[in-house]
């Protein structure tokens, strides 16, 4: 079969900088929320990094980066993403000159890029502020955090504007209603917000997101500057309409945050659910103008879909931040995520019948317990044919809606190379083409070795497509 992919298609993989970097205080590195975060997010908050925390020294990228672009290479990567930790260019988040340690290293992390001819595709705050900032200010409920992060998004835009072009600005920026402390450094506890105060935090954050949108593109006029959101694709367990408003409601929660990007404006349906369960968001006349910055692309992670029903009894899925309802139809990872690559080409046409705006997938993937075991020639290697399969399907239902006609720029599998867990922290969940020698008790060689994806995903870049299995 001839590939629907178009020729330009941006075939590659993704990280975040707090996941994969290790060397927290190194170069003179600030903390972030991830170093106090030893558990994940539903894991407590600690008052100093501890040495149980695995992200601290993560997968060693820090030191180790030329190997591993070196390999995204040899898969035939056109683009690479990745995030900038803003505590290493601005170490507290609010200081007022940059962290010049901090910017080589990411000169010459872009610079490896492309020597072959890797794309950056950047997310200035993946789930990765300043720590300081939530202890000083109480994160993004407090409006200062929005010229804080606009100084660290201008800096990084003039350091790199001749060397990366694809720019987001949040990472799942919905996620702040449900991780606030991650998301959003705030250090009040998720059960003490006030709606109106986890609002106001989402309202900031947007405000900035538009803000640096704008500024993106009068500094880099030749860039792309998109959003990022946590991709959740709901299906009505029964046809009953009660199920049926319950899944209109929960997909609000998550196209509100496009909406804002792509149309500049706040949708009606929210500023009604403000009004009637009296939540107070100041949104200022100049907040509404910044607002109108709308983005080039949307983007979206997209692991699995879930079933909403208005039957609480009902069974419920696991998952990360997008728990659900059990659909009877589908099986699940080992983590309890259902498996529905139907539901990628079903959320591609939504997204794109809602806002006309190309899109991107950004993440997706399959969580495993990999094996390493000694292959045929005496490497070391593991055999996950699952992940093969888990990745094939998926990317022949984007191939569907290609042909559709929906614009979809490319696609970066998430954990391209094994990281730790952004939900548990744990180094057992891998995702990647290549294994990388670390554990969960923290020891390891952290050297890397190829999965039978490496290949797999190898020969599909190069065919642009047309060796996945239909």
């Amino acid at each position: 079969m001839i590939s629907k992919f178009p020729t330009d298609f941006l075939w590659g993989g993704a990280v975040a900088a707090n996941q994969c970097e290790g060397a927290y205080n190194e170069d003179g590195k600030g903390l972030s929320v991830q170093d106090v975060m030893p558990h994940g997010i539903r894991g407590e908050i600690t008052e100093a990094p501890t040495e149980d925390n695995l992200k601290l020294k993560g997968i060693d990228f820090y030191h180790r980066y030329k190997e591993d672009i070196a390999l995204f290479a040899e898969m035939g990567f056109k683009v690479f993403r990745t995030s900038i930790a803003w505590s290493r260019i601005f170490p507290n988040g609010d200081d007022c000159t940059p962290n010049e340690k901090g910017l080589e290293f990411y000169d010459a992390l872009f610079d490896e890029c492309l020597k072959y001819g890797i794309q950056p595709l950047v997310t200035l705050s993946h789930y990765e502020p300043p720590l300081q900032l939530a202890k000083k200010y109480n994160g993004w409920l407090d409006r200062r955090t929005i010229s804080f992060f606009e100084r660290f998004a201008e800096t990084v835009f003039k350091r790199y504007k001749d060397k990366v072009k694809y720019w987001l600005t949040f990472n799942e920026i919905n996620a702040i209603l449900k991780a606030p402390f991650m998301c959003g450094a705030i250090l009040t506890d998720k059960e003490q917000l006030s709606e109106s105060q986890l609002y106001t935090a989402m309202h900031h954050q947007l405000v900035a997101s538009a803000s640096v949108t704008k500024m993106c593109h009068e500094i880099i006029p030749d860039a792309m500057i998109g959003c990022m959101i946590l991709g959740v694709t709901v299906y009505p367990l029964t046809p009953s309409p009660d199920d049926m408003i319950k899944t209109m409601l929960r997909d609000r929660e998550t196209y509100q945050f496009a909406h804002i990007h792509a149309r500049g404006e706040y949708p009606g349906y929210l500023l009604r659910y403000f009004k009637k369960n009296n939540i107070k968001v100041n949104i200022t006349d100049k907040d509404k103008e910044i607002l109108k910055n709308t983005v080039d692309f949307i983007s979206f992670s997209y692991y699995s879909s879930i079933c909403e029903s208005a039957d609480d009894k009902a069974e419920r899925t696991g998952g990360n931040l997008s728990k659900g309802f059990v659909n009877p139809y589908l099986k699940a990872s080992d983590w309890g995520w259902q498996i529905d690559p139907k539901g990628l080409r079903y959320t591609l046409t939504k997204l794109y019948d809602l806002y006309s705006l190309p899109l991107f997938i950004v993440e997706n993937g399959l969580g495993a317990e990999d094996v390493l075991i000694e292959g045929p020639n005496g490497e070391k290697t593991v055999n996950d044919d699952y992940r093969i399969d888990y990745l094939n399907s998926h990317l022949v239902e984007l191939e569907k809606a290609i042909d559709d006609g929906i614009p979809v720029m490319g696609y970066t599998s998430w954990g391209c190379i094994d990281i730790i867990s952004a939900s548990t922290a744990e180094m057992r969940k891998r995702y990647g083409y290549i294994y990388v020698d670390r554990n969960d008790d923290g020891k390891g060689t952290f050297n890397r070795y190829k999965k039978k994806s490496f290949e797999w995903y190898k020969n599909v870049i190069k065919t642009n497509g047309e060796s996945l299995k239909r």
